[in-house]
């Protein structure tokens, strides 16, 4: 290896001294190489670390050497990662000369010696080599070094084809770090010309206005007029050269999608020498703007957002009414398609950082009422639901939305920069602008109010409740004469509002509400305190109801003349809004007794109700009436009286009626109020008012036509209320299919059959006007009877197509009946949730068990569309999690106890004759549920106590008395339901009922593990398949493994269970024939399984169990016709065989030991062919080592590959004949690896007959002697070998080595490995 030195670096005293010392100190510079940036800067720590511990200056000095050689690395990942490295250890030791480190770097890289093919390497050698200069932090205090590295950039950007503008941006990343007495006295001289140069590229341009920010006092004006001829560098001279470098970096960082740095520099600059209008008017709107190509108009929208921090009040107005405005707002509205670059997203983050850093009130609300009022035809092109305005501080967001208040009531449109696409202008030939303008702002501006409360900007309750009012008014309300008693009638609107802009204003109210109704707490008082650590809603910081106090703004806008509602109350409807008052009052005084959370649910139930009276007042009125003769009663302190089945029905089944007819309704705030009202009576359901829940849920039963009306009106009322996203966001689609059904249409018409009654009246017709006279008659018709029967015809196919339209239509209604109905079952599926949630230990949830399984049951058979699958999802959810697995059931079952008992029966069976085992699932988890109740409650009456438990047995496991209660359960009862069950399970052929079903019910219920724990035995042998027989053998061992078991049986039975079970599984493993079918596999497997546990409780507990047949099954079942050569069988087998004393023989590889025994074979390189591996001299080389072919029994010589390993034939060395020397000791015993030897050799250890052995000695000798013309053709002088003569030998070769594989491996598969008695 060369000397390791360089320039001022000196030379290594022992050059291999630094490599010996270890591998590790060379895999840092490997590391720092690789692509993944953790592995590099993780070597670039570990070099530091260790040049810091050993302090020696070869390492150091060789470190330099190879850092500055990776500079110019060919790989991308490792340049970067040597110039980190080498800053590094430049800012780590200063010693080091930085001038002597940077002549090494341009020695290294030298461009000019540099060959051209590396001319790129040693071009980035030299920038890293700078790079890492700079980042050291050394270069700005070492002027000298600092100069040459100035000079070698200026002589780098002349590489623009490799390195681009890489050179001029770290220059003047140099530049903004340097002093300003360095820059005037090291650098000033140097940079003139590219200073004087700024008007050539922007990179030039970018440096002066770096200069002219960092240092002013030395690039002043007067040295700025020396440079270039003028003292400022915006001008109107210099404007349109100042354009094309603009354009020319917007299009050179296009990819970036960022603002070029040069552009807000010069935005910079013109607001330092005051000619920012100059800049904006005539340099970006009638310059810049000129240019139709995006990523110009993209930067100018980017310089748009980056200005707004910058700019006074008055440059705000000034941009924000400019040309870029309006181009931006058309390129938002044209923008719409998914595939367009769509820049609102980025320009709302600026307007959101500008709010958020801005503390001046009147600059936050010039930019929202700047971006408010840039409309397209009156819509702003600003989002109504955007989230700025969270950063607004309170006294701009009042005054926003005061302006925003009397823009809805006069609309000023001289104030908004208006403007329409191209396609609107085309279309606004017969549309009321004016009218349509003011519409849409009108619309926009009511949902930014509403969205405005949602937003979690910090707003006052006064805010929130001048925004409720405002909405409320304008939905519902008109002003005819101004009064100042009620503020939003104070002012009148110039534009009156006509019937659409009150529906829209009344959809946005009722996303009001919802928001409203979920609103935490506001104010910074401790009461309100107080109530968010409660998690408590919808109030206010006094605890009134948000709700309340509009319902109270309403009744004072009733009562008043100024105003009039946009629909009056008759006498009736006002006469229930005061009782409606009257009763909210009543409840408010009991709120401090009785259940606040009842009271408050009421409360909300009842004003949302009275709200709803201003939307539709038919069908609310009915409700209401209903509700508050509820009410009264629900709180009313008279005695409950017992009544008949025929006696009126309580206010507990009205209250259910009228959550159910509510849960139709489309509001989601009705909803969850329902929802919650019902939570709070669900402690006074009864059975009536339950099954009323049951009937919608219940598939079976036919809808009258009353359900279905409510079904179609429930659609009308979602087309209406399409608009509202904030009320209808959660509403699931209740119009899925329709295009399904539209493709649909066109075969439907394809195969309408035409009916008999058509052709009949079809032949009428034509007989009439004598179409069909036949052969009698030849005459035509004339004219008028033509005309006459084609009017006829006509007219009949237009009935029959009206007809066939008819059937469309009402198949079509249908179907979508079908699916609001679905519908309406999921919303009440939440009303059974919480019931079960809130009510699980109340005997009402025995009723509920059966409809569920039907719903389960018939969606199981349905159609498969998606909203029946989420039905089926939300009902199998709630009846697997809600109620079997609920850790609260009923308590109080004693009087129930028969029912009970017969509704497991009737649940066991009913999983039995089910076909379909998903189904017969949920019906078996349903009877555990019920044995789950029974076992844990404790009957009234005098029973059995639990049998006394040993001292050990009542210390080892804890809660052993639990166990053993039986509770309420009939146990002789419930043991024959399930061991009919289990018994139908193990012999029925198609049973519905799997192993899991049976594994559940023991796991949780051990104390039915004894009585059918027999059954299980005896279907070990009884069980009608083999598939049977192997989950009989599956259960049994579940239930030996568990715990429990041993509680409930004594000793003797525990060793009578464990014999009998051997027994059985011994009869079971004597029928085992070939291993064909997968079920035998199966059987076998389990089998094994349960006897690897049995013989290790034999084992372990020390058991008296005679194991002597079963040692004869399991050795005969080691034959080759026993379990076969599986893989898995095999392990299974020999894990049972050690419990019995035997090993599994190892498995004989073939060695050549004895070979290297006799001769050691000579040590050969790595990576050369041995001699006698080569074709020439295979032959040659089994000759030199001394060893003849030895002969096998048929007299054939054996194979050259066999005969190298040894002198033995294959046959000897697996011990098939008597001369093996290896083998020939195991036929001394009486006994040969577990089995009785009936004679000597291959008979006797395989097993197989001589006449077996004779054919296949033939083959193999027919096969050799196929392969004699390859062993002539070895013979033949390799000179002499023509090129035909050695592809044959090649071919014949091979094909022999193939054979030979063959041969191996079917004597590998029939001897098969027999058992070997331990000593």
């Amino acid at each position: 290896m060369a000397e390791l030195g360089g320039q001022g670096g000196g030379v290594v005293a022992d050059p291999r001294g630094v490599l010996w010392q270890g591998r590790a100190f060379l895999d840092f510079f490997w590391d720092i190489a690789k692509p993944e940036q953790e592995v590099r800067l993780a070597a670039t720590e570990n070099l530091l670390r260790h040049l810091k511990e050993g302090r020696k200056d070869d390492e150091l000095k060789y470190t330099l050497k190879r850092l500055v050689e990776g500079l110019g690395a060919t790989r991308e990942a490792a340049r970067p990662g040597f110039s980190l490295a080498l800053a590094q250890v430049l800012q780590a030791f200063e010693e080091i000369p930085m001038c002597s480190v940077l002549e090494q770097i341009k020695e290294k890289h030298n461009l000019e010696k540099v060959k051209k093919k590396l001319v790129r390497n040693a071009a980035f050698g030299n920038f890293f080599g700078v790079v890492a200069l700079f980042q050291s932090g050394r270069l700005i205090k070492d002027q000298k070094a600092l100069l040459e590295s100035i000079q070698l950039l200026q002589q780098l950007a002349r590489h623009q084809a490799h390195l681009r503008d890489l050179p001029r941006k770290t220059l003047i990343d140099i530049m903004s770090e340097v002093p300003e007495a360095v820059f005037e006295e090291v650098l000033f001289g140097i940079l003139q010309s590219d200073l004087a140069s700024a008007f050539t590229s922007p990179d030039n341009l970018h440096l002066l206005l770096v200069g002219i920010q960092k240092f002013p006092s030395v690039l002043k004006p007067k040295n700025l007029k020396k440079l270039f001829g003028s003292p400022t560098v915006v001008n109107e001279k210099n404007i349109p050269r100042l354009v094309e470098l603009l354009q020319s970096a917007a299009k050179s960082e296009k990819k970036d999608k960022k603002l070029p740095s040069v552009v807000f520099d010069l935005l910079q600059v013109s607001l330092k020498e005051g000619a920012f209008e100059l800049f904006w008017k005539e340099g970006v709107e009638n310059g810049l703007l000129k240019e139709k190509s995006g990523p110009v108009s993209y930067m100018c929208y980017r310089l748009l957002g980056s200005a707004l921090p910058l700019l006074s009040l008055d440059q705000l107005q000034m941009v924000l009414k400019g040309k870029v405005m309006q181009q931006y707002g058309e390129h938002v509205v044209t923008t719409q398609l998914p595939d367009r670059f769509k820049f609102a997203p980025e320009m709302e983050g600026y307007i959101d950082e500008f709010l958020n850093s801005c503390d001046d009130l009147e600059r936050q609300l010039a930019v929202m009422i700047g971006f408010s009022t840039l409309t397209n035809q009156g819509y702003p092109v600003l989002s109504s639901s955007s989230r700025v305005v969270r950063h607004l501080q309170p006294v701009a967001l009042q005054k926003y939305v005061d302006w925003l208040k009397d823009m809805f009531l006069r609309p000023d449109f001289d104030c908004c920069l208006d403007f329409s696409s191209n396609r609107q202008k085309q279309n606004q030939e017969n549309v009321n602008i004016p009218q349509h303008k003011i519409a849409r702002l009108r619309k926009w501006i009511i949902h930014r109010l509403a969205n405005i409360i949602e937003s979690p900007v910090k707003k006052e309750e006064s805010l929130v409740m001048d925004i409720s009012r405002f909405c409320f008014f304008h939905a519902f309300f008109e002003t005819k004469k101004k009064t100042s008693q009620i503020r939003e009638a104070n002012v009148l609107p110039s534009d009156p509002l006509d019937e659409e802009a009150h529906s829209v204003a009344e959809n946005y109210f009722f996303g009001l509400l919802q928001t409203l109704n979920t609103l935490t707490v506001l104010g910074d008082t401790a009461k309100a305190a107080a109530l968010r650590e409660k998690h408590i809603h919808g109030v206010t910081a006094d605890g009134k109801l948000w709700i309340f106090l509009l319902v109270e703004y309403a009744n004072k806008l009733l009562s008043s003349e100024h105003v009039k509602a946009m629909k009056p109350f008759t006498k009736g409807q006002r006469d229930a809004w005061e009782r409606t008052l009257q009763s909210v009052k009543n409840l408010q005084k009991k709120e401090n007794k009785s259940d606040s959370a009842k009271v408050i649910a009421f409360q909300q139930l009842l004003l949302l109700m009275a709200i709803h009276l201003f939307k539709n007042q038919s069908e609310t009125m009915d409700i209401l009436s209903d509700l508050l003769n509820c009410t009264e009663r629900a709180f009313s302190k008279e005695p409950k009286k017992k009544k008949t089945d025929n006696a009126e029905p309580g206010w507990v089944e009205v209250m259910v009626e009228i959550l159910l007819s509510l849960l139709a309704q489309p509001s989601l705030l009705v909803r969850r109020i329902s929802k919650s009202v019902f939570v709070r009576i669900c402690p006074n359901l009864t059975k009536r008012g339950l099954q009323l829940i049951l009937d919608v849920l219940d598939p079976y039963q036919e809808q009258n036509e009353e359900s279905a009306v409510v079904v179609m009106e429930e659609s009308e009322k979602k087309i209406k209320s399409a608009q509202d996203t904030d009320e209808e966001g959660s509403e699931d689609s209740s119009d899925e299919g329709n295009t399904e059904e539209e493709n649909d249409s066109g075969d439907e018409e394809k195969n309408e059959e035409v009916d008999d009654d058509f052709r009949t009246q079809l032949m009428n017709v034509l007989q009439a006007g004598n179409a069909l006279g036949g052969d009698e008659s030849d005459e035509e018709l004339d004219d008028e009877a033509m005309m006459a029967l084609d009017k006829n015809i006509s007219a009949l196919f237009a009935e029959q197509q009206k007809r066939i339209q008819a059937k469309k239509d009402e198949k079509d209604r249908m179907r979508k009946e079908k699916i609001l109905r679905r519908d309406f079952k999921i919303k009440v599926l939440d009303l059974i949730e919480a019931f079960l949630t809130k009510q699980s230990e109340n005997p009402l949830v025995f009723d509920v068990i059966e409809p569920l399984l039907r719903v389960i049951e018939q969606c199981m058979s349905s159609d498969s569309d998606k909203q029946e699958i989420d039905f089926l999802q939300k009902t199998a959810n709630i009846f697997k999690n809600s109620l079997c697995r609920a850790k609260q059931y009923c308590k109080r079952v004693d009087a129930l106890k028969e029912d009970l008992h017969a509704f497991v029966e009737r649940l066991v069976k009913k999983a039995c004759k089910h076909t379909d085992s998903s189904v017969a699932l949920y019906y078996f988890s349903a009877s555990l549920y019920l044995l789950k109740v029974l076992r844990g409650n404790t009957s009234d009456k005098s029973s059995t106590p639990p049998t006394p438990l040993p001292e050990k047995q009542s210390n080892t496991i804890p809660q052993a008395c639990q166990l053993l209660s039986t509770g309420c359960l009939d146990m002789e009862r419930v043991t024959v339901i399930y061991q009919q069950a289990l018994t139908q399970f193990l012999t029925k052929r198609n049973s519905a009922l799997t192993s899991s079903m049976f594994h559940d019910l023991f796991r949780r219920f051990p104390i039915m593990c004894k009585p059918l724990v027999d059954t299980l035995v005896k279907s070990i042998t009884a069980g009608a398949r083999q598939h049977q027989q192997a989950q009989a053998c599956l259960l049994l061992q579940k239930i030996l493994l568990l715990r429990e078991l041993k509680l409930f049986v004594t000793e003797e039975e525990w060793e009578e269970l464990i014999r009998e079970s051997i027994s059985q599984v011994t009869e079971s493993l004597k029928m085992v024939g070939k291993c064909i079918v997968k079920a035998d596999k199966e059987k076998v497997a389990k089998s094994l399984e349960l006897l690897n546990l049995l013989l290790k409780t034999v084992t372990e507990q020390k058991l008296r169990v005679k194991l002597t047949e079963l040692d004869k099954v399991l050795v005969a079942l080691n034959q080759p016709e026993g379990i076969g050569n599986s893989a898995r069988l095999d392990s299974l087998y020999w894990n049972v065989m050690r419990w019995l004393n035997y090993t599994k023989p190892k498995k004989e590889k073939t060695a050549n030991k004895p070979a290297q025994e006799a001769e050691p074979l000579k040590r050969k390189k790595k990576g050369f062919l041995p001699e006698t591996k080569k074709r020439k001299n295979r032959k040659k080389g089994i000759e030199e080592n001394g060893v003849a072919p030895v002969a096998s029994e048929d007299g054939e010589p054996a194979a050259p590959e066999e005969q190298l390993l040894g002198t033995e034939t294959p046959k000897q060395k697996k011990g098939l004949m008597p001369g093996s020397s290896k083998h020939k000791n195991r036929n001394r015993g009486v006994r040969e690896n577990g089995v009785p030897v009936a004679g000597s050799g291959e008979e006797a250890v395989n097993g197989r007959d001589a006449v077996a052995d004779k054919k296949k000695k033939k083959k193999d000798m027919n096969r050799k002697r196929k392969g004699d013309a390859g062993n002539e053709a070895e013979q033949v002088p390799a000179a002499k070998k023509t090129k035909g003569s050695v592809s044959q030998e090649t071919q014949q070769k091979q094909g022999k080595a193939n054979q030979q594989k063959q041969g191996k491996a079917k004597k590998k598969r029939k001897e098969k490995k027999t058992p070997v008695p331990q000593e």
